[in-house]
């Protein structure tokens, strides 16, 4: 059973924790999640708690923390607490507060093969820990992973490119953003993104119908399907049949 009221901070001292003011002044009126408002605050907790140069949250351990996960049990939410705690990563990340990097060890594909995702906090400190990590600088990096170890080439993510071109992600987004992941490369995904944002038609149906076309009709790297430029002396046509250009207006 939940409990129903806070009981009141323990007359023992308490450890603070800090949080920036900028916090509250420049990131709390964006985030519009409850699940990742709770994240946000609980990295901050858990960062604090660290010591040393190297601060930084793995994946592994925000899906097996029981404070987390009981804090993202909430009413009235269709989610599962894991599937908030997947959301909230997502948006955080999209919303560029906590930076991510994948490692992988062993070789691609084997059995032997590991995958960790790797949080750090967007903070002066925090982004100069990622560069000297990418740069092989970071001494600590050896005490921790495999000498072997390798950073994945990290590539726009579709929850970024859709924040930072189209607008604030939605559960249900998220969703059919994981959906067109699954199904199309991720060359034709950012490219579609390209196009769209160049026709200022800044809609996921229309991302979604240039892919669909892709799929259906074969997709052309020549010039003139992006550019609508041909060899062809008078042969000019929109890259989009006027059928998908009218259907960010249904």
């Amino acid at each position: 059973m939940k409990q129903t009221g806070f009981i009141g901070f323990p007359d023992a001292r308490m450890k603070a924790v800090v949080i920036p003011d900028f916090f509250f002044t420049d990131l709390l009126p964006l985030i519009d999640d409850l699940a990742e408002l709770k994240l946000t605050l609980h990295c901050f907790w858990l960062l604090n708690e660290q010591e040393g140069r190297l601060r930084y949250l793995r994946g592994s351990d925000l899906r097996g923390d029981e404070i987390l996960l009981e804090s993202l049990n909430l009413d009235n939410d269709l989610r599962t607490p894991q599937q908030a705690l997947e959301d909230a990563l997502e948006r955080a990340v999209a919303r560029n507060t906590l930076l991510r990097m994948d490692i992988e060890t062993g070789e691609p594909e084997s059995e032997d093969a590991l995958s960790e995702d790797w949080y750090f906090m967007n903070t002066v400190k925090g982004r100069q820990t990622v560069a000297l990590i990418r740069q092989g600088r970071l001494n600590e990096l050896q005490e921790i992973i495999p000498q072997e170890a390798r950073l994945k080439v990290e590539r726009p993510n579709v929850f970024i490119m859709y924040e930072q071109n189209i607008g604030l992600m939605t559960p249900m987004i998220a969703e059919q953003l994981r959906d067109m992941e699954r199904s199309y490369p991720p060359d034709w995904i950012t490219e579609a993104f390209e196009i769209a944002v160049s026709r200022n038609k800044r809609a996921l149906r229309y991302i979604q119908a240039i892919l669909k076309r892709w799929e259906t009709e074969g997709k052309e790297d020549d010039e003139h399907e992006i550019t609508g430029r041909t060899t062809e002396e008078g042969r000019r046509r929109d890259y989009l049949p006027d059928e998908f250009s009218g259907i960010i207006r249904g």
